[in-house]
């Protein structure tokens, strides 16, 4: 965490509106965090990996006997719909792999696959009921759209984005540039499981 008592500010404001009220960008949440705190100077604002920090603390004071239960929750159905796409090299991304998720952030999937209709049709033929759009993927050549199918789910929504086979050799960057954390099926199920054998240590 940044020793500049704005930055902090700023990045505690920032990760109580992403778990609180459902922003998922983190640029978006530290400008509004700015704006409420009366900040216009762009030098105080906190990097990505600070505002997940302040969620870390944020998650561990006012949610240590939910959030914990609920990613687990998350996890297990991302594992389930992971499983089900097992054929198209699915990959988790984003705050479940992360542990920072909360009731707001839903489940980023990644596939890899060159035929995008491949996808869909598979998705329609074992009635998983979707939307299409468009996601972000953040490269090494900066950002532009890739296809997105997005499902419903209690938890919230789960985002499939596709990017082409070759691409899972490529380093994607996350939103604060570093580079993409992902995990595979199987390191999906060691997560899960460390988890687990932590709880009943």
């Amino acid at each position: 965490m940044s020793h500049n008592p704005t930055r902090v500010l700023i990045a505690q404001l920032a990760a109580r509106l992403m778990q609180e009220h459902g922003i998922r960008d983190f640029a978006q949440a530290k400008r509004k965090a700015a704006r409420q705190l009366g900040i216009v100077d762009a030098h105080h604002l906190p990097g990505n990996d600070e505002i997940e920090a302040a969620i870390r603390e944020y998650n561990a004071v006012y949610h240590a006997d939910t959030q914990p239960e609920l990613l687990r929750e998350l996890r297990m159905e991302a594992l389930g719909i992971m499983e089900l796409l097992a054929r198209f090299d699915p990959h988790l991304t984003g705050a479940v792999l992360n542990g920072t998720a909360g009731q707001y952030s839903g489940i980023q999937i990644e596939l890899f696959a060159d035929n995008e209709k491949e996808v869909e049709m598979y998705l329609l033929n074992h009635n998983l009921p979707f939307r299409q759009g468009q996601c972000t993927s953040h490269g090494s050549h900066g950002k532009r759209p890739v296809p997105c199918f997005i499902l419903d789910s209690e938890t919230g929504d789960i985002r499939i984005t596709v990017e082409p086979a070759i691409a899972i050799r490529r380093s994607q960057r996350g939103h604060s540039g570093e580079p993409l954390r992902r995990a595979s099926l199987t390191q999906l199920k060691s997560l899960i499981a460390e988890g687990d054998n932590s709880a009943h240590a």
